[in-house]
């Protein structure tokens, strides 16, 4: 084979990707959601399970408004004494905007533990991880977009009109190096669930994860694409969040969310 045709394939290669990358591009582009419920006050449980339906975790959320400020609280107590906690602070003044976010994750549960934590204002990212049983660090200013939806996509989601056939927003991960990914969300269908021998109708939504540039080109081939995460919301006058099925932290199994009613000791 000459140098000449060697080249050309490379140059084909690379023209490929790109032009991959470029029909990319327009879909990843996103706005912050309109606010059309306003949020307020609220408290409930929630359990974690595999997709075995094996108990691995209690907890539960609270959110508290103070004007157009927001604040959720989730967290999660694991069997082996693991603890998983997200503190989100949003505006919800016409758009929903990101202010603030901390995930902390600890114990044998997670291959790594790692406590992160982002200024939506300012663009500072802090990662503090353990490698190899070493603390380490790391901080960063990035450019956020103000579509970033870490902490707030159930939130989000109450707020989407069902109807629209995709939604487009920002989320900042850790791998331990701060990156921001796309979501893309679509509805897919209706699911039947039951409350007190009563149906009633969920929309489950899918989100996918759009990893960009030339890493998410290769991610599928190379298996690396995370699974699309699958939520349920119910509709209606005051929308809000079922359950949930997808990863918990990155390269995690794939378990269950759902919302949890207190059990009393029998007298």
């Amino acid at each position: 084979m000459s140098g000449f045709e060697h080249n050309d394939k490379g140059m084909k290669t690379r023209l490929a990707l790109l032009a991959m990358i470029a029909l990319l591009a327009p879909a990843l582009m996103a706005d912050p959601v309109p606010v059309r419920h306003l949020e307020g006050r609220i408290q409930g449980f929630l359990v974690l399970r595999d997709l075995n339906d094996n108990l691995l975790a209690s907890g539960g959320i609270t959110q508290l408004a103070e004007g157009n400020r927001v604040t959720i609280e989730l967290s999660f107590r694991f069997k082996d004494g693991s603890i998983y906690s997200e503190t989100t602070v949003f505006s919800q003044l016409r758009a929903f905007q990101l202010l603030s976010y901390r995930v902390v994750q600890k114990g044998r549960t997670f291959k790594r533990g790692m406590d992160m934590s982002l200024n939506a204002t300012t663009g500072q990212v802090i990662v503090h991880y353990t490698d190899d049983g070493k603390e380490k660090t790391i901080t960063d200013r990035l450019k956020l977009p103000a579509d970033l939806a870490n902490g707030i996509v159930s939130t989000l989601l109450s707020d989407i009109d069902p109807k629209t056939p995709k939604t487009n927003l920002s989320m900042l991960v850790a791998t331990p190096k701060p990156r921001l990914v796309k979501l893309v969300i679509s509805p897919v269908g209706e699911d039947t669930f039951f409350i007190g021998g009563s149906a009633a109708k969920a929309t489950r939504y899918a989100v996918k994860i759009a990893i960009g540039g030339i890493s998410g080109v290769v991610a599928p081939v190379v298996g690396k694409q995370p699974p699309d995460t699958q939520v349920w919301m119910v509709g209606g006058k005051a929308p809000g969040f079922l359950k949930s099925e997808g990863q918990l932290y990155e390269g995690g199994p794939v378990w269950r969310i759902e919302l949890a009613s207190p059990v009393w000791p029998k007298r």
